[in-house]
């Protein structure tokens, strides 16, 4: 079970490996075919997800232009563009960015200045934290994204019903909306013979820790804010262990992919699902972002599909995510940003595209018409649509900082330490402090 905390979190590995749609092969960077006789290119667009081929494929036809789409594996991303783009050689001329890096990104002379093609009229079509994201600290859009990606828990209506009397979502977020409330709801799901979730890694780490108060990681004067809300899961990721309210099926392992179908051998780890093992439990639920949907349960959740719904925890929240801008140094900006108006404000194209993947996208007038009415047979007739963009509403840009993923990786480690006994509440908090200390100097670590 140890090897689930030394993970990424929940929501930035899921991003690397599903969310953003890092290239499958993950070797080498692959260039994108052209149709044209001469083989010339107008544009290049370097990405580490294969996502942009489709509307690549639609810009093309509509143009009469070759696309170049170079797919740099996601964990050598950073490392190959960043050159490149400091350099100008080779560099292309859009590119993409996660959310990981993106806040650094923004700061650099790496993307050219949005704003000088109008795209501030387009403010208020997009939810603020995602439009925000995009900006620099002196108030220049460098870049843009084409969804949202806010957060909840998925759970099997069955369940809910036998359990609570209810599988209705509005019920069920007033159950969730507190801790509390969440640890009485594992108590009787374990009472039933469920499990909450399949491991910590639900409430832990990123979907809950800014609760009722929200506060960055980094203030603006480099402080390291260590708030009540993200002590206490030290001792929440404990009791869910204590009390045996989760299967302990590690995110992505096996199990936790087997446990949104059937019942799972009770800690199984990181080996392969054993056939008629004793010890078996079934899974209530699970915290996904919203693109944990078509990518994850709808292709890894087949045999209980019509039996899930969302719902909201404890607070908002988001994973992952892609921004997309113009390269400073193209000398195709006009045709570049062509595409990425497409990309993220068509909304002939976005409409198809909703419809093709299932995604939530930035684009609120789109998201509004697809919405209305809208019900979806794997959740049970549910309006997915409508819970998260009321969600991303409530997500504060301002809470982001460049230092989210590490220190969440880090702080989940700790808290994975003080739950698996090798250290104390006080000893792992003080590894944590160092650990901070040590890979970010300019960070102030208050220990008091």
């Amino acid at each position: 079970m140890k090897n689930s905390w030394k993970l990424a979190t929940l929501l930035c590995g899921a991003v690397l490996l599903t969310a953003c749609g890092s290239d499958d092969n993950g070797d080498t960077a692959e260039t994108g075919d052209t149709d044209s006789d001469s083989g010339e290119v107008d544009l290049v667009i370097n990405s580490f997800t294969e996502e942009l081929q489709y509307p690549i494929d639609v810009f093309e036809e509509r143009h009469g232009v070759n696309i170049d789409l170079q797919i740099i594996p996601g964990e050598n991303y950073v490392d190959t563009l960043r050159p490149a783009l400091e350099s100008g050689s080779g560099a292309p001329d859009i590119f993409t960015a996660e959310i990981i890096y993106l806040l650094d990104w923004v700061e650099q002379d790496y993307w050219a200045d949005l704003g000088e093609f109008g795209v501030e009229d387009w403010s208020t079509d997009y939810p603020e934290y995602a439009w925000e994201l995009g900006r620099d600290q002196e108030g220049t859009m460098k870049a843009l994204t084409w969804q949202v990606t806010p957060g909840g828990i998925f759970y099997r209506r069955s369940i809910a019903k036998e359990v609570f009397g209810t599988d209705d979502p509005d019920a069920m977020a007033e159950q969730f909306s507190t801790m509390e409330g969440l640890m009485e709801a594992g108590e009787q799901l374990k009472q039933a013979g469920y499990r909450l979730f399949p491991d910590e890694e639900s409430v832990s780490g990123s979907p809950f820790t800014m609760g009722s108060n929200p506060q960055p990681w980094v203030d603006e004067d480099e402080n390291l804010t260590m708030t009540d809300e993200r002590m206490s899961y030290f001792d929440y990721a404990k009791e869910l262990r204590d009390n045996e309210y989760t299967a302990l099926a590690p995110v992505w392992s096996p199990a936790w992919y087997a446990s949104f179908n059937e019942p799972i051998t009770y800690n199984a780890g990181w080996d392969e699902m054993e056939e008629d093992s004793d010890g078996m439990t079934e899974v209530f639920g699970v915290s996904l972002p919203s693109w944990g949907l078509p990518h994850v349960l709808k292709i890894d959740a087949t045999e209980t599909a019509g039996d899930w719904a969302v719902t909201s925890g404890p607070s908002s929240y988001f994973g992952g995510g892609t921004w997309i801008g113009v390269y400073e140094g193209s000398e195709n900006k006009d045709l570049a940003f062509e595409f990425i108006q497409m990309l993220v404000n068509d909304e002939e194209f976005l409409t198809e595209w909703v419809e093709e993947t299932g995604d939530v996208l930035s684009y609120t007038p789109v998201m509004d018409k697809i919405s209305e009415g809208y019900e979806d047979e794997y959740l049970g007739g549910q309006n997915h649509y409508d819970y998260f963009l009321a969600e991303a509403e409530n997500i504060d840009a301002s809470n982001v900082t460049r230092y989210d993923q590490r220190l969440d990786q880090m702080f989940g480690s700790a808290v994975g330490a003080y739950v698996e006994g090798d250290l104390s509440k006080e000893e792992a908090l003080d590894s944590f402090y160092a650990e901070v200390q040590n890979a970010y100097p300019q960070i102030n670590v208050n220990q008091d």
